[in-house]
């Protein structure tokens, strides 16, 4: 599902406009970006948590030259599902 198909969906059940709808997915995930850009944990409860981690920094092999490089440490994205997102899925 694209985030078009989001908009329309929640236009459809919500009886917003499909330009209201956009801008307030628009707005939604900027503001879980910004959250997660901060460090901030965002639980939706039922759905799930979004979270970030470390990557620890750790060296790799290029399988093509065979030079070993150090990737530096970084923050990722998470999510871990809900019991009831788990369950509606199963």
């Amino acid at each position: 599902m694209t985030k078009e198909k989001i908009s329309e969906s929640l236009a459809a059940r919500t009886g917003l406009s499909k330009k209201d709808s956009r801008t307030a997915v628009n707005a939604l995930f900027e503001i879980m970006t910004d959250a997660l850009a901060r460090g901030e944990k965002i639980q939706v409860t039922g759905f799930g948590t979004f979270e970030t981690a470390v990557r620890a920094a750790r060296t790799v092999k290029n399988m093509r030259t065979g030079e070993t490089m150090q990737v530096p440490e970084m923050k990722t994205p998470r999510f871990k599902a809900g019991k009831t997102l788990k369950d509606a899925v199963k």
